[in-house]
């Protein structure tokens, strides 16, 4: 199942892009999303960057009848590639790998220019290999993608306001 969302912010594209690289930022989007437990790691290569995060995430956004085959948490490996800028703009691949569940989530995001600052574009695909209920596993999926980046751009706000103040 395909999705895309699509964030706004008030800041440069090199800005935006220092706040996705900030390992507070990142720890915090994940508290904000619910994550029981996560750490991040970001790694440099000149312009680029990696951000590589892994968190325990509660099943409770799980549909009832599926929780008892996942149990009380779900780990959850993202990684972000993100590339050096090229004409302004940024591009990035991401993974999202659940432990122990056949759902795999990837894509890319574009970190653009516009005339009030950028927009941040995620477009991907979601895939679950499980018979019957795998387009449900990816509606849900997909539907906490759109969450998790309301997260991301109210944080986000909060934290550029902070560097401007």
């Amino acid at each position: 199942m395909q999705f895309t969302t699509t964030i706004t912010y008030p800041a440069d594209v090199e800005t935006v892009a220092a706040m996705l690289a900030d390992e507070d930022f990142v720890t915090r989007k994940m508290e904000a999303a619910g994550a029981l437990r996560s750490s991040c790691d970001v790694t440099r290569d000149g312009e680029a960057f990696t951000v590589t995060t892994r968190a325990d995430m509660p099943t409770t956004k799980i549909p009832p009848a599926f929780r008892s085959l996942v149990g009380s948490s779900l780990e959850v490996v993202i990684v972000e590639d993100w590339g050096a800028p090229v004409d302004g703009a940024r591009t990035s691949t991401f993974t999202l790998e659940i432990s122990g569940v056949p759902v795999k989530v990837r894509g890319s995001q574009h970190l653009v220019p516009t005339a009030d600052g950028s927009e941040e574009t995620y477009s991907g695909d979601v895939t679950a290999s499980v018979p019957l209920v795998g387009r449900k596993i990816e509606k849900t999926a997909v539907d906490t993608v759109d969450k998790v980046a309301a997260v991301e751009r109210r944080l986000g706000l909060q934290y550029l306001d902070g560097q401007r103040a």
